[in-house]
């Protein structure tokens, strides 16, 4: 169901079930002040009619019964009669209604004569009895006039709320329709931020997030043209290497073949080194990282990574590890750390080790726990200029073996950890890498 016609259909209902209660209860009411107001006559009727029948003299109802019965003269729908004390009528409108006349207990009553109902007062004065009545049928017909007058003006009213309603709604949802129009008339390559121009205030924060997201999917997809330009760079300088160095066996005999074939072995080993951190670095940041439940620990996660890196041996590992864990998977932490010591011991002198700390620490912004895993090294150390580009895919600082995916992986594992990749240089030289990790 559309938008609007959720609307219309909600408002609708609210505004017929709303104009019906009332009518009704309007209904209702007047119903029962008609009835007391009817009633009401009646009584006055009799005590008018007791009223004069004290004023009148002795012996003004002498003459016989005909006489006194055709006294008052009948009218329609409406009977009266007076009754002695000794039982007598003294005056009566209709002679045939006897039955319903005929009362001798004072109130309101109903009474039925010929199917018809009729509603009877009784008033007893001075040993005179006064019975008044009218027909009901008289009753339900005033109540259907007033009904009538009644539902009229609620019908009208209801059908020209309705007719408002639904003018109004589609006037309130016209700039969302020319919003929508103006969004599928775009190219799919248009990812330039939606106007708010004229459009409700309401719709405002809905246009922001919308705006968020095209900036977000822009910036992603310059993000993924400009990694495929350089993963396409980055593999055709080995494959072109190992095809130079394949040519170069084919030709020359003796210890050059072996040497030209050691060189495709490394072209291959580099590309298939470069291939492997490329697929890692798209199966980070293809999706969230999932936490395993109880993480990973401490221990476990040096021990891993030293023991995948090129020269372990040259790795100053604490005797001692904190037993603590972390909410990262375990290959996860244990690849970002391994690429870390990888690119210390790359950088830093042959014959001088590297040092791994760990600790535990509470960040200042969130006040939670982590564990800070601290490699360094006694390299020359990186300058300010090339710390903001160490984390950036293929970015190199010398023309070194390296693919430059190593830091930019460790750097996604953080982040989608929800840790933190730090770079210092310490002053008793070298170059410090700090990796938080949030531990659980």
């Amino acid at each position: 169901m559309s938008l609007k016609a959720r609307l219309l259909a909600i408002l609708g209902v609210t505004l017929t079930v709303t104009w019906s209660l009332a009518a009704a209860w309007l209904w209702w009411d007047l119903n029962d002040e008609v009835e007391r107001t009817l009633d009401r006559r009646l009584a006055q009727s009799a005590n008018m009619v007791a009223g004069l029948m004290a004023r009148l003299p002795e012996g003004a109802w002498v003459a016989d019964e005909t006489q006194r019965a055709s006294v008052v003269a009948p009218l329609e729908g409406v009977a009266c009669q007076v009754t002695s004390a000794q039982g007598e009528v003294l005056a009566r409108t209709h002679a045939d209604m006897a039955a319903i006349l005929d009362v001798s207990q004072p109130g309101y009553a109903y009474r039925q004569r010929e199917g018809e109902d009729w509603r009877v007062y009784t008033l007893i004065r001075d040993g005179v009895t006064i019975t008044t009545a009218d027909r009901v049928t008289e009753r339900r017909s005033l109540m259907r006039d007033i009904l009538a007058v009644v539902v009229v003006p609620f019908a009208m009213a209801l059908v020209i709320s309705g007719g408002v309603l639904w003018w109004g709604t589609r006037h309130a949802l016209r700039p969302l329709e020319r919003w929508r129009e103006a969004l599928s008339r775009r190219h799919h390559d248009d990812l330039s931020p939606v106007a708010d121009t004229g459009l409700p205030r309401e719709l405002r924060p809905l246009i922001v997030t919308l705006n968020e997201l095209l900036a977000r999917m822009r910036a992603a997809i310059r993000r993924e043209q400009r990694f495929t330009d350089a993963a396409a760079h980055e593999l055709r300088t080995p494959l072109t290497a190992v095809k130079t160095h394949l040519q170069v066996a084919r030709r020359v005999e003796g210890d050059a073949v072996l040497e030209a074939v050691s060189h495709a072995e490394q072209g291959a080993a580099r590309l298939a080194t470069t291939l492997d951190q490329l697929l890692a670095l798209a199966r980070i940041e293809g999706a969230r990282a999932q936490q395993e439940t109880g993480g990973a620990s401490v221990a476990d996660i040096v021990r891993s990574a030293v023991r995948d890196t090129q020269a372990s041996a040259r790795i100053d590992v604490p005797a001692t590890l904190p037993d603590a864990r972390v909410g990262v998977p375990l290959e996860l932490a244990a690849t970002a750390l391994r690429n870390i010591l990888d690119n210390a011991l790359k950088h830093g002198p042959a014959e001088t080790p590297v040092t791994l700390n760990v600790a535990q620490a509470t960040h200042e912004v969130s006040d939670d726990t982590r564990v800070e895993l601290r490699v360094h090294d006694q390299g020359p150390g990186v300058s300010d200029e090339a710390i903001a580009h160490v984390t950036e895919r293929f970015w190199r600082r010398s023309a070194t073996s390296g693919s430059g995916l190593g830091l930019a992986i460790t750097a996604a594992i953080a982040e989608r950890a929800g840790g933190e990749l730090q770079f210092h240089r310490p002053q008793c030289g070298g170059f410090e890498v700090c990796l938080m990790l949030p531990q659980v």
